[in-house]
């Protein structure tokens, strides 16, 4: 067997298959069917092809006893400020990167280990 055999058998109908510098259009489309097939699979895809979830940017009242007086300063939403439906997102998001990277040899991975969502992979 060929080198480029080996990797199309790695990916056979229990595994992903593995990207390659030739493989990239049958490779993307086999993930996105594979990460459709997953718990939660729309919510893996949708973070795959739209973006991960952005957290809202919420204001608070200001220091009033700061000689510069501030009206009000914002924050991103924390975790415990989520609901349960955008806390789902938040974890689907992870699982959405490591479908991607589970696919990926070591040298692509050092190509995109800066990414910081499967949109960006």
């Amino acid at each position: 067997m060929s080198t480029q055999q080996d990797i199309y058998a790695a990916g056979s109908e229990n595994r992903l298959p593995i990207l390659n510098k030739e493989n990239y259009v049958p490779w993307s489309f086999r993930h996105l069917c594979y990460a459709k097939s997953r718990p939660n699979g729309n919510l893996i895809y949708n973070s795959i092809i739209h973006g991960p979830y952005v957290r809202r940017i919420n204001p608070e009242p200001g220091d009033q006893n700061r000689e510069v007086s501030v009206n009000e300063t914002f924050y991103e939403q924390t975790d415990n400020e989520l609901i349960e439906k955008e806390l789902k997102q938040v974890e689907v998001d992870d699982q959405a990167i490591q479908t991607i990277l589970l696919g990926l040899l070591e040298d692509i991975y050092a190509a995109i280990d800066s990414c910081e969502t499967a949109q960006e992979i």
